[in-house]
């Protein structure tokens, strides 16, 4: 798998390359606290914590473990979130969908159909990955739903997985998604995504 920079673009979100340049629209989107609940970086709700948190993510990519993406509004032209594949694995041609969050103004709206039916297309037919990985903390329940919406398999839980930023114990519920799947999932996701931007055009 070669995986490099690159800009997926739906009807109407754009995933470009994370960088600096995102910092200020990012620090706008991440000052509430209530996306950073169930994340693993504490509260990254000020500019200085976004700018740590981008150099950390960019860090990362640096290393080969991570390619994150800033998640952009097509009309606003605005970066309203973040995701990234992470935990690479070449060998197994395998990788993690994670660190998803957006702003809450766009919290069911579509982004999170639309943004992760580009990361699984790119993943599975420019990629090659025959597995996709994606997982949650067992008390975000919401995420959980998101999850299995996109048609992903809940395989289990990991107990005592992570340290929270508090200091408590984690359990990870792990679903994924595997390379024979994918047909089906991407043509009911497509379809979803057809019915919202038809709801959307009668609408105007």
């Amino acid at each position: 798998m070669k995986i490099e920079p690159v800009i997926l673009e739906g009807n109407t979100y754009r995933l470009e390359p994370l960088s600096e340049a995102h910092i200020s629209a990012l620090t706008l989107a991440g000052s509430y606290e209530s996306i950073w609940q169930h994340m693993r970086y504490g509260m990254v709700t000020t500019e200085e914590k976004m700018r740590a948190w981008v150099l950390d993510m960019l860090a990362r990519q640096e290393r080969e473990g991570d390619l994150p993406f800033a998640v952009c509004h097509l009309q606003s032209e605005q970066a309203i979130g973040a995701t990234r594949f992470m935990n690479i694995d070449h060998p197994e041609r395998g990788l993690e969908i994670g660190g998803t969050w957006y702003t809450p103004s766009f919290q069911g709206s579509g982004v999170n159909t639309e943004a992760k039916y580009l990361l699984l297309k790119y993943a599975f037919e420019e990629l090659g990955c025959i597995r996709v990985q994606i997982k949650t903390d067992i008390r975000n329940i919401k995420s959980q739903r998101s999850i299995e919406r996109l048609g992903a398999v809940r395989e289990g839980m990991l107990r005592n997985h992570v340290i929270r930023q508090d200091g408590s114990y984690r359990d990870s519920v792990f679903y994924s998604i595997i390379e024979s799947e994918w047909t089906e999932i991407k043509y009911r996701l497509e379809e979803l995504l057809l019915n919202r931007d038809g709801d959307r055009k009668a609408s105007d």
